[in-house]
């Protein structure tokens, strides 16, 4: 059975971004970083759909807070585009650190411009 864990990691300015890793059964085929859209949080039923299906066939996905949203530290009105691109990448810096670069992307409405925004700075 795969496994879910809670982790947190530092957000753009150091402030606790809370996320969830999903992992599969036995080693990783590939690490994948999840964004929700800006009004929600790593816990819509969505995305846990498709990190349950994604681990399922092997592969770790990492899914979070946003600053302001879900169980992250600060307020909402301190998030704004850039701020969620920079969350992004220190969730790729994350994922670099702990396991290895996300070899996928995923998001879902304005998280998905956020993506297309850092998807440059993501080196696999």
């Amino acid at each position: 059975m795969a496994e879910s864990r809670k982790i947190v990691f530092p957000g753009h300015s150091g402030e606790t971004l809370a996320a969830r890793l999903d992992l599969p059964d036995g080693e990783p085929k590939a690490f994948a970083l999840f964004a929700h859209f800006f009004t929600c949080s790593k816990d819509i039923f969505a995305a846990s759909r498709i990190a349950a299906e994604l681990s399922a066939e092997g592969i770790a996905v990492l899914r979070f807070d946003f600053t302001g949203l879900g169980a992250s530290d600060v307020e909402f009105a301190n998030n704004n585009f850039l701020s969620n691109v920079q969350d992004l990448l220190e969730a790729v810096a994350y994922l670099e650190k702990e396991h290895e670069a996300p070899a996928i992307l995923i998001s879902h409405s304005l998280g998905a411009t956020a993506v297309l925004a850092a998807a440059p700075n993501v080196r696999k």
